[in-house]
């Protein structure tokens, strides 16, 4: 069998090395347009921060050792240029030399990747206008860096890679601005999360503007000033991170199905057209829990989607199960991260979504380095089924993302997530782990028990006509009336048991413990804010 593999990056390496070791008699050739393959697109925001200071780190396999590792054919620099599916042909060219060279196959896979977006505006070409897609970008936007010169910079793009780019920045000592034309940062985050963030970010030296529309850049030669729909921003160095775009527009006429540029597949990796396969940045895969298509360009995806095309390519039937959305980032003092549905897509889907936000520890708060987590769970109030998990945190919140990973693709609800027996000691956790948690307070919420304002219903006048009263260790509400919880052992002076009363705490716990005691005293329009003073300005 002769595969084709156009792409030598992510999926492209892990189809031809996974084919080769189920079926050594396979002849496999990767035509790849760039001379590095195989690299960690993931890792360019840390070299330019010197957190990784080899380049060669940056690179999985090079094109000699590939070969020698797996058996496959590797030619680098060799540029796909029209594919025909029923002469079962590709014509590729060489970049250097132009010449031009048509390959057969009789199993062809498709992982050209994507490029970044270029904005339709005047300046992107002066110099210091940086994208961050290849291990050239980054050593180029380096060498510039460590040059000494910069000082102010500017990253077009708040997501995953240009918040990591900005932080990066800060810590070389460039003050970064991060402008948006989204209303928030980080793509699957609900409103109210992302909100945190950007106050954090703010906090940690690294402004975002968001909702603003980049009209320009100028400069004589270099660049001087980035022209916004609101104001302009002086800047050395501007690093372009407004989104990929998948590199499929040589497919135009072959008859792909494509949405947006990008190659729809099935679960087992095929396209439209018989023996042609597509993986990685370019291709759709399926949301696992809408079953709808997604597009999901992670090196994570690009890696199992890959792998399974090879085993049924080499005669299997291996399903890809599909993507939530999970992702993970570090920014300065926290990290952050999300899986499944936000609150608003769930309603989208038509699901009833019911959430909570909870501030919880992170690990036994008596050991050193003991923080928060705070945390957003949603799930489907009939089904009690789990939908999805936002957290934020300077601790491990991947651990607290790949458990709502875990329950969400096996389709867990609530009670079947409830208690589990998960991994406790003092340095690692909590003695219930701070999963279960939020989850117990979550189950809490839906049943009665614990009666709440979320954030977003405060931020929209849910609270208007309530009294604040502050249940803090110490009063921290100012304006608002203190109550010490533990003093609380029948009605409180100057609170009537029929009005609206709103109980806050710094984090929301000592507030549900005083309304479970107001309420057995008769009082019955209580309400706690959840995450408490942490992720709210209260004002009385």
């Amino acid at each position: 069998m002769k595969v084709l593999v156009l792409g030598g990056v992510a999926a492209g390496t892990k189809v031809a090395a996974k084919l080769m070791r189920e079926d050594r008699g396979s002849e496999v050739i990767i035509l790849n347009k760039g001379k590095d393959i195989s690299y960690a697109g993931c890792g360019l925001p840390y070299y330019v921060g010197h957190v990784i200071e080899d380049r060669a780190q940056l690179i999985v396999n090079t094109p000699e050792s590939y070969s020698a590792l797996t058996g496959v054919q590797v030619l680098c620099e060799t540029e796909a240029v029209k594919v025909d599916p029923s002469a079962k042909k590709v014509t590729a060219v060489n970049v250097n030399t132009k010449e031009e060279t048509v390959y057969d196959y009789d199993k062809l896979v498709i992982a050209v990747g994507a490029s970044p977006v270029k904005p339709p505006i005047d300046g992107c070409d002066l110099e210091n206008v940086f994208y961050m897609r290849t291990p050239d970008d980054a050593i180029r936007l380096r060498q510039v860096i460590d040059g000494g010169n910069i000082k102010r910079a500017v990253v077009v793009g708040a997501g995953y890679i240009g918040l990591e780019i900005a932080e990066n920045l800060k810590e070389q000592g460039i003050r970064p601005f991060v402008l948006d034309m989204a209303p928030h940062v980080l793509p699957g985050f609900d409103s109210e999360m992302a909100e945190f963030v950007e106050g954090k970010l703010a906090d940690s030296g690294i402004p975002v503007v968001t909702g603003v529309t980049v009209t320009g850049i100028e400069g004589d030669g270099k660049v001087e000033k980035v022209l916004t729909s609101k104001k302009a921003y002086k800047a050395d160095l501007v690093v372009m991170s407004a989104g990929i775009r998948p590199n499929t527009a040589f497919l135009a006429d072959t008859g792909l199905e494509m949405v947006k540029g990008t190659i729809l597949t099935n679960e087992f990796g095929e396209t439209n057209i018989p023996d042609i396969y597509a993986a990685g940045d370019c291709a759709m895969v399926h949301n696992a829990l809408t079953g709808k298509a997604a597009w999901s360009p992670m090196g994570s995806t690009a890696n199992m989607a890959g792998r399974a095309i090879a085993q049924n390519m080499a005669g299997e039937k291996v399903s890809y199960r599909g993507v939530l959305g999970t992702a993970v980032c570090k920014l300065p003092g926290i990290n952050v991260g999300r899986t499944g549905l936000t609150e608003e897509q769930a309603k989208a889907e038509g699901f009833d979504p019911v959430s909570v936000i909870s501030v919880v520890d992170d690990k036994a708060h008596y050991y050193a380095g003991a923080g928060t987590f705070v945390v957003k769970m949603i799930a489907d109030r009939a089904s009690l089924r789990l939908l999805g998990l936002q957290v934020i945190g300077a601790g491990a919140v991947d651990k607290m993302v790949d458990i709502a990973v875990t329950g969400i693709m096996l389709k867990g609800t609530l009670p079947d997530l409830a208690n589990m027996d998960l991994a406790y000691a003092p340095p690692f956790s909590t003695a219930i782990h701070p999963f279960e948690h939020t989850l117990n307070i979550l189950l809490n919420k839906i049943n009665g028990t614990f009666e709440t304002i979320s954030p977003a219903e405060y931020a929209n006048g849910a609270a208007e006509g309530y009294k604040v009263v502050d249940t803090g260790l110490t009063p921290s509400v100012e304006g608002a009336m203190y109550v010490e919880l533990t003093s609380v052992n029948g009605p409180v002076d100057g609170l009537d048991p029929e009005e609206k009363i709103l109980l806050v705490c710094n984090k929301g716990k000592r507030a549900y413990l005083l309304q479970n005691r107001l309420k057995y005293y008769g009082y019955k329009n209580t309400r706690v804010l959840e995450g408490g003073s942490t992720f709210t300005e209260v004002e009385a």
